[in-house]
């Protein structure tokens, strides 16, 4: 049944379970239109400065793969065919899959739209062991959505999250591997899977800390597994060598966490040309801020800090970020730090990326604040004291009237373009620009 198994004597039971959507955005839109079945889909930014977000398994047998700068992608595979994106339908799709593994158990860790971390282990009595409800549950995946899915089956989620992976399809310029769609990690052989993995496999093993374990020698998480603990620490910082040591001995202790509540808000856009002009700038992250406000009421949280986050034309990173002593909703608050925090960024020789986000989530609003932007705010700014009181009637106004009529009914001046009012909605460009 594509399990890799072996016979253990471990008293715990392998009963963490991660499902992986197969390219779920290229899949969705093979799925609303057909015509598209059997070509290389990509889903991104087709402009100079897009990324590959997703690809059918036709394009990645040419070598396209997530992430991709879309302009490579291109030169792999020049018959693909590129689509911007719908957010909106992958949102709905992903709620009819949360509430197919809600079925199963309560015990669902959403993580992003198209995977989650199960724990079955209250299920077990009543659906069987953990095999066959991943065997069900991509039945009734494929049966309900008329998509795939792997799910990885481990006793921690790292080791669920690897198993997925090998679950996954493959595909090469030779045809198409379906895999196993599902792959159980047994005790017993947790430990030769693991350190047969790259280093680069594990969580928190960035660019940065790999080349510094490949200066040790390291390549695979066996190779980190043999190193000491103590030379790991003072290479890597106490907290980084401890916790890389304990995931290469297989040691995961974080729990599947139902109903995560999200860290942070944001909404981020990837210009076509690099802009300079502060007042263009500020008109785009107080656009953003009115986006950010929104979501953030959506989900009936507020939020402490304002954070702006800048991409320069060399690709050079900076960000800002005010926390302020009361939490705030509206988007007059929000731009108002926003464009404050920008108000100190210097846009040199041009500025390609632009976002804002909000964290520090609390829940509820923001009543009775008394906080204003600090000794640094620019000149003449107001207080967000009196621009989220002032603004609080004003958008309670605005979200009724976007409840009744939709949400490009109403919007700030920030938000008015050639073709009417546009409210960014979440993950709106998040691939950079089409051509």
């Amino acid at each position: 049944m594509g399990e890799l198994t072996a016979t253990s004597t471990a008293v715990r039971l392998p009963t963490v379970l991660h499902v992986d959507m197969d390219a779920f955005f290229a899949s969705v839109e093979v799925l609303d239109d057909p015509s598209l079945a059997g070509l290389p889909v990509i889903v991104g930014g087709s402009g100079a400065r897009g990324v590959v977000a997703s690809c059918t398994y036709e394009a990645r047998a040419f070598g396209v793969h997530s992430a991709m700068p879309s302009m490579r992608a291109r030169q792999l595979c020049p018959e693909a065919v590129f689509l911007p994106g719908r957010h909106s339908r992958y949102a709905e799709i992903s709620g009819q899959l949360h509430r197919i593994l809600a079925d199963i158990t309560p015990m669902v860790e959403p993580i992003g739209l198209d995977e989650a971390f199960l724990d079955v282990a209250g299920a077990v009595r009543l659906l069987g062991p953990p095999a066959a409800i991943a065997h069900a549950l991509r039945d009734r995946v494929r049966s309900d959505l008329s998509l795939g899915c792997a799910v990885g089956i481990g006793r921690s989620k790292m080791i669920a999250k690897l198993a997925s992976r090998a679950a996954k399809p493959r595909a090469d310029r030779s045809g198409l591997d379906p895999g196993p769609g599902v792959v159980l990690i047994e005790p017993a052989v947790e430990k030769a899977f693991l350190h047969g993995h790259r280093v680069e496999a594990l969580w928190g093993v960035g660019p940065a800390t790999a080349t510094r374990l490949h200066g040790l020698g390291v390549r695979t998480v066996g190779d980190l597994a043999a190193i000491p603990e103590d030379t790991l620490v003072r290479r890597l910082g106490r907290a980084s060598g401890l916790h890389l040591a304990a995931l290469a001995r297989g040691e995961d202790p974080s729990p599947v966490t139902p109903d995560r509540a999200a860290k942070s808000i944001g909404h981020e856009e990837t210009f076509s040309q690099d802009l300079v002009d502060p007042v263009e700038l500020e008109g785009h992250v107080l656009r953003m801020a009115e986006s950010v406000a929104t979501m953030l009421r959506g989900t009936s949280s507020a939020a402490r800090t304002v954070t702006v986050k800048v991409k320069f034309r060399d690709l050079s990173l900076q960000t800002r970020a005010h926390t302020l002593d009361r939490a705030i909703t509206t988007g007059g608050a929000i731009g108002q730090v926003a464009a404050a925090l920008l108000a100190g960024v210097d846009p040199g020789d041009g500025i390609r990326l632009l976002g804002v986000s909000a964290s520090g989530l609390v829940a509820g609003g923001g009543e009775q604040l008394s906080f204003d932007l600090g000794d640094g705010r620019p000149e003449g700014a107001q207080s967000a004291t009196s621009i989220e009181q002032s603004w609080q009637d004003a958008t309670a106004a605005v979200d009724a009237i976007r409840t009744r009529f939709g949400r490009t009914a109403v919007g700030s001046a920030a938000m008015v373009t050639d073709e009417g009012v546009r409210v960014p909605a979440r993950r709106d460009a998040p691939w950079g620009p089409s051509e």
